[in-house]
């Protein structure tokens, strides 16, 4: 589902106008955003959580050339699904 399809369905549901669904998608968006940037964490009951992971700085190899490099620390945005969305999708 892209983002067209989603806007779509969230006007369905609710009842919207897809320019509604749209405008709220959006603010969701933007707001998730802002707060993972800060470094907050993210929960919806019943949906799943965000949050973001510091993956620490280590060594790898380029497998093309095999040569070892350093591969810098870097934040990762993790989302968890809840055990009910979890128990839904099986």
């Amino acid at each position: 589902m892209n983002k067209a399809e989603l806007i779509a369905a969230m006007s369905n549901e609710a009842e919207l106008t897809k320019a509604e669904a749209k405008k709220a998608l959006d603010a969701f968006i933007k707001i998730t955003s802002k707060a993972l940037i800060k470094g907050d964490r993210i929960a919806l009951v019943g949906f799943g959580s965000w949050s973001i992971k510091v993956r620490e700085a280590r060594k790898g190899r380029n497998p093309q050339t095999k040569k070892e490099m350093d591969i810098p620390e870097k934040k990762v945005v993790k989302f968890k699904a809840s055990t009910e969305l979890a128990n839904a999708v099986n």
